[in-house]
């Protein structure tokens, strides 16, 4: 089995990362295709694959192949290697905002397609990624997709109507939860503590609070009440959140996402 990545940006370089780490394909199963010299270069240099200036060599090696170009290349893109895309290729896309629909039209025949949205963690093996899939890609070929996108994190296959949302609350959140994290740690410096001590803090009280949530299984609102002491500290801060709005914002913020991912 030929991966082929056309695009070796950050997202691309995570998704080779987790299928080396977990043993799914070797380097020598993997080519890859990007604009800059440099990229190419670095990329073969860190992940020993084979990498190449050429799109089409690429669509033409990959038994599946991963477009991983920012969305407004995408007709480029296409453009240049539909003719040498098989059949029997399996076209994975992390586009955000291309349906698979368009894709299909701009590869102007019959493709096999699997739509991916996939988000940064997935830079350390902690991403979420929705997958969906269009009607000519198997149940083993389905397994296949959600198992390469789940090596960098957790996978799950989701019906197109809601990759919209998927974007919203995985792909875009991780922005949210930084503004959140730098928030917790700038009022912290504001009560003495060193700056790189609060981001610390900070950061591993969010990793700390998610994995619980993960792998409790509990509800979020059963595990906020755990931390909440009556007459306690904790009820005085989320007091206050809920009267600056919080839960509203965060909503807001999220449909406004999903607005303008729907727009693109």
């Amino acid at each position: 089995m030929k991966i082929g990545f056309i695009g070796l940006g950050n997202m691309a370089k995570a998704m080779i990362g987790g299928m080396l780490q977990k043993e799914i394909v070797s380097a020598d199963d993997i080519v890859g295709s990007a604009k800059s010299a440099k990229t190419l270069g670095a990329v073969q240099e860190l992940y020993g694959i084979e990498t190449l200036h050429d799109n089409r060599k690429v669509a033409q090696k990959a038994d599946i192949l991963v477009l991983a170009v920012k969305p407004q290349f995408f007709q480029e893109v296409i453009e240049e290697i539909r003719d040498v895309v098989s059949e029997d290729t399996l076209v994975i896309s992390i586009a955000a905002g291309k349906t698979i629909a368009w894709i299909e039209q701009a590869f102007q025949k019959k493709i096999k397609l699997v739509r991916c949205m996939p988000n940064t963690p997935a830079m350390v093996r902690e991403g979420c990624t929705g997958v969906c899939v269009n009607d000519h890609v198997s149940q083993e070929e389905t397994e296949v997709s959600l198992k390469l996108m789940g090596s960098f994190g957790r996978s799950s296959l989701v019906p197109e109507s809601m990759i919209d949302a998927v974007g919203a609350v995985s792909g875009s959140s991780p922005a949210y939860v930084f503004m959140f994290i730098e928030a917790m740690a700038d009022a912290a410096v504001a009560a003495g503590m060193p700056r790189t001590l609060a981001y610390e803090f900070a950061a591993q009280a969010v990793y700390g609070s998610a994995k619980l949530l993960l792998e409790s299984g509990k509800h979020p609102g059963e595990l906020k009440d755990m931390v909440c002491s009556p007459g306690g500290t904790t009820i005085q801060g989320v007091r206050i959140l809920e009267e600056r709005g919080m839960r509203g914002a965060v909503m807001d913020a999220l449909a406004a996402t999903v607005e303008q991912s729907r727009k693109l």
